[in-house]
This record gives C-alpha cells, structure tokens and sequence, in this order.
C-alpha cells in the first residue's frame, strides 16, 4: 500500500486556484458595483434622522453608552467647554484618534448642538 504521497498536495493547489478564480469574479462584480455608486446610481446610503440615531451607528462605541467615553472622551459636560463651532469643526475633521466625517456633512450642525446639551 504504497500512496503517492503528492496527491494531497495536488488537491490542495487545485482548490487553492479554484478559489483565486472565485473570488476574482466577486472582486470583479464589487468593482463594477462601486463605481456605479461613485456615478451616483444604485446603493445610496440612508442617512440617520436624529443626531440620537447617528450616535447609537457612529459614536457609541468610542463614547459609551452613558456619554462616559470609552476610548473616546467624555461628551457630559462638552457644550461647558467648546463652543458650537468647535464641536462641529471636530465632528467634521477629526481630532486625534476621531476619524474625519462620520457624521454626514448635512447633519453635522444638529449634531453638534445636540452634543452640546448632553448632560
């Protein structure tokens, strides 16, 4: 009972190039998808309605439940410190570690006055 012992080897490459040429063909259908959606057709992402709605899908994780801050700061007590302009200018470009637009530009002014009065 001698078995060749490259045949495993053999399956494993077959599958191996199999599966480049699958997902090649996802990449590709991706792509087609992605431009379409830079021309402005097909997917359009759905904007939050409330500055509560955009803060559960973008902020919670880095400011907490509570507005304790969690790997973000503290948003208790924020409108004490900066003015409107300031946390605007924050939620639109960033600071330190807070990545640039996660709040859509057209929401970004309510935002900022609802940071503001967080208590």
């Amino acid at each position: 009972m001698n078995r060749n012992p490259l045949v495993p080897f053999f399956f494993i490459m077959a599958f191996g190039i199999l599966l480049m040429v699958i997902l090649g063909f996802k990449g590709n259908g991706d792509q087609k998808e992605l431009a379409q959606e830079k021309e402005g057709g097909a997917k359009q992402e759905e904007t939050a309605a409330s500055p509560e709605e955009i803060y559960k899908q973008t902020c919670i994780s880095c400011h907490g439940e509570q507005y304790q801050g969690v790997s973000g700061p503290a948003l208790k007590g924020v409108g004490e410190k900066l003015s409107e302009e300031e946390v605007k200018k924050i939620i639109t470009q960033g600071k330190g570690a807070m990545p640039a637009n996660l709040v859509p530009q057209e929401k970004a002014d309510e935002m900022a006055k609802w940071v503001r009065k967080i208590e």
